[in-house]
């Protein structure tokens, strides 16, 4: 079983988890970390010499492999969602998080997050807020289809996010196996 958290930037999947995969007993990923260091550049160098298409195939690339594993938690990309092939990977390798916030909170986290600033390209020619709202416009009905809980982090503590998400996925690992008996 593979824990996907998916969710814009700034709603904390980075930051939920390593707790999360703790508290089950699973491994985590980042999976933008783990995009760059196998790419050898951030994210927005990979956007400057390849493009967003060259981006999304090397996201969908790792997403593809990593979703393939046991006992993981993935932090995705915000925009992981996009690709329907992604989205029916997700579902069929276990229960899928959206972190869920609003607009306001997604800006104040993106600001406070140097992170972002250094390595994340502005993926409109707005930025911002209004790069927030048009991108969630698209993304959100993608977010919705894709989620099996649908997790809102305002004013939220990390603990109390995994709080919510873990005893959803044990239940879910119960359902996939009845018998109790762990997956060879």
């Amino acid at each position: 079983m593979v824990v996907t958290l998916i969710g814009y930037r700034g709603t904390g999947k980075t930051s939920v988890a390593p707790p999360l995969a703790r508290r089950l007993s699973f491994a985590s990923i980042d999976a933008d970390a783990e995009l760059e260091r196998r790419a050898g550049m951030t994210i927005r160098e990979i956007f400057e010499s390849e493009g967003e298409p060259g981006f999304r195939a090397r996201e969908r690339g790792l997403l593809a492999e990593l979703l393939t594993r046991d006992r993981l938690v993935i932090a995705a990309g915000g925009g992981a969602i996009l690709d329907s092939a992604t989205r029916r990977q997700m579902r069929a390798a276990g229960p899928v998080v959206w972190l869920r916030a609003r607009v306001e909170t997604i800006e104040r986290q993106v600001a406070a997050d140097p992170a972002t600033r250094d390595r994340r390209p502005a993926l409109t020619a707005d930025g911002g807020r209004c790069e927030i709202e048009s991108l969630l416009a698209v993304r959100e009905p993608l977010y919705r289809e894709t989620a099996s809980l649908t997790v809102d982090v305002d004013d939220r503590t990390v603990d109390e996010i995994v709080a919510q998400i873990a005893p959803f996925v044990a239940a879910a690992a119960s359902e996939s196996n009845p018998s109790g008996s762990s997956r060879p």
